[in-house]
């Protein structure tokens, strides 16, 4: 993400201090992660992701594909799963974190994004959590598919105010 960052920075002329990071699902997962590795986005919106892939191991109803990703289980090798985990890396966060999941994610399941969203308010991270009722991983309701839409916005107009 980042190299393509740098390619996007050198072809077109993008404000360095209005760049934000998003995703839903892996990208969710991306998300948590990348605010965990650099402090270069100023602001960022996770929907549905993963932070700890020790716990979600156990905790998500499509797991056939892990041990073929990851090599092992959980439990014989936990540490090929920690070290992909944006959960061991949350003091090193910075980047004020919206989140946003469906209290009935079995993909990504919403103890994911409440993990990630307690860690950075005790470290003192701004951020905010959103569970929004009778939804999975993919959102039906169009009242809450227009609000996540309009928190992201929100969220990074905040953040990352045009000068």
């Amino acid at each position: 993400m980042l190299t393509g960052m740098d390619v996007l920075e050198k072809r077109f002329p993008i404000d360095k201090n209005r760049e934000g990071l998003t995703g839903w699902s892996y990208g969710g997962f991306m998300t948590m992660f990348g605010v965990t590795q650099t402090t270069r986005f100023k602001a960022a919106v996770a929907g549905a992701g993963i932070s700890d892939w020790k716990s979600y191991y156990g905790e998500n109803s499509i797991d056939q594909w892990m041990v073929p990703f990851f090599g092992k289980t959980v439990y014989d090798d936990a540490d090929v799963y920690a070290k992909s985990s944006a959960i061991e890396y949350i003091k090193k966060v910075k980047t004020p974190t919206l989140v946003v999941v469906g209290d009935r994610d079995g993909e990504c399941p919403a103890p994911q994004s409440f993990e990630f969203w307690h860690a950075l308010r005790a470290e003192g991270v701004k951020t905010q959590l959103v569970i929004y009722p009778n939804e999975g991983h993919a959102f039906h309701d169009p009242a809450h598919r227009r609000d996540v839409l309009e928190r992201a916005l929100n969220w990074f107009e905040t953040e990352m105010p045009a000068n």
